[in-house]
């Protein structure tokens, strides 16, 4: 019998467009001799849908049932509703309310067992101050950083400013004079009512794939973002597949044997230390001293077809089907 696999796309946050390319692109390496997907498209307004594949369109109205005893996925229509059993859930949805512990919590009140973090790892990467805490309380080197009521009189320069809650880089500024300040902060709020203040780490920006539960990880191949001028905008350009105006992903990265060790160590340790599980990609910068810092982790990373997380794991041999399938297996650990 094939797995019922339902997969979330879309999303009520500003990375609704990324979710739809991650789904149509998992849509093309889903083995469907071990899967049949469910297709649950979630409108930019919130409404769920459930659709033919992975877009919108002539979707019937669905929720999932929050009744753990009568688990599944509720298709309404008019004054009935019919029930589909959903076997696991694969939440290929980014940044806000998929990333944040939101969704989770609703799978979670579900019963249905789900790829990817759990409610509390989720918030706390979403929360860029939060996740600098626990990790920097694990040993891990992290920015110096500040929210809005712990400002400091005088700031360094450069300092970049961003939503504390927000995926990618919506909503960033650099900062490198006072009177920048002001609007680079009201930018952030337009995504978060929380900011984030840090100080600009000089080094190389550095990329890990990470697939596992709490034990044995796997890493991907790591990834270096070149730079020709201004900072990492992923997810920004105006057609992302054909390139960044300013980025260039390098896989492998071109660092010591040395560095490609400790980086994938730290990166294993950051995993752990937020309690990731599942997958994700945690992003750091190598200082020319041989310091990781960590910049983010993001706990449902990109799977577009420019997408950094399966390009480091197509590099280490894993196919974006074999990753798909050993997320799912994961997530059925235990259950």
């Amino acid at each position: 019998m094939d797995m019922k696999l339902g997969i979330l796309f879309g999303g009520a946050g500003e990375e609704h467009p990324v979710s739809v390319k991650s789904a149509q692109e998992v849509a093309k390496h889903l083995d469907p001799a071990k899967y049949d997907p469910i297709w649950i498209g979630i409108t930019e307004s919130g409404a769920w849908e459930l659709c033919d594949g992975p877009s919108f369109g002539s979707g019937r109205p669905a929720i999932l049932s929050p009744d753990r005893s009568k688990p599944g996925l509720l298709v309404l229509d008019q004054d009935r509703h019919e029930t589909i059993r959903v076997d696991v859930v694969l939440p290929v949805l980014h940044g806000k309310y998929g990333e944040d512990g939101a969704i989770q919590g609703l799978l979670e009140l579900s019963g249905l067992p789900y790829v990817g973090c759990d409610i509390q790892s989720s918030a706390v990467c979403m929360d860029k101050s939060l996740a600098y805490t626990v990790a920097r309380s694990a040993g891990i080197a992290v920015p110096t950083f500040w929210t809005e009521d712990t400002l400091p009189e005088q700031l360094p320069s450069p300092v970049f400013v961003k939503p504390a809650r927000s995926g990618s880089s919506f909503g960033v500024s650099k900062v490198t004079s006072p009177d920048e300040l002001p609007a680079a902060l009201a930018t952030a709020r337009q995504y978060d009512a929380k900011v984030l203040i840090e100080a600009g780490v000089v080094g190389s920006e550095i990329g890990c794939a990470v697939l596992g539960n709490a034990g044995e990880l796997t890493t991907g191949e790591l990834d270096h973002i070149t730079l020709t001028h201004g900072f990492f905008r992923i997810h920004q350009e105006d057609s992302p597949e054909d390139g960044s105006e300013n980025s260039t992903p390098v896989v492998p990265a071109q660092i010591s044997d040395d560095a490609r060790k400790l980086v994938q160590e730290t990166a294993m340790a950051i995993y752990r230390a937020l309690g990731c599980r599942g997958l994700a990609r945690v992003d750091m910068f190598l200082t020319e001293d041989g310091t990781v810092v960590l910049n983010e982790v993001n706990t449902m990373p990109g799977l577009t077809s420019y997408s950094r997380y399966p390009r480091m794991m197509a590099a280490a041999g894993l196919t974006l089907g074999d990753v798909i399938d050993r997320a799912v297996a994961l997530a059925l650990e235990g259950r």
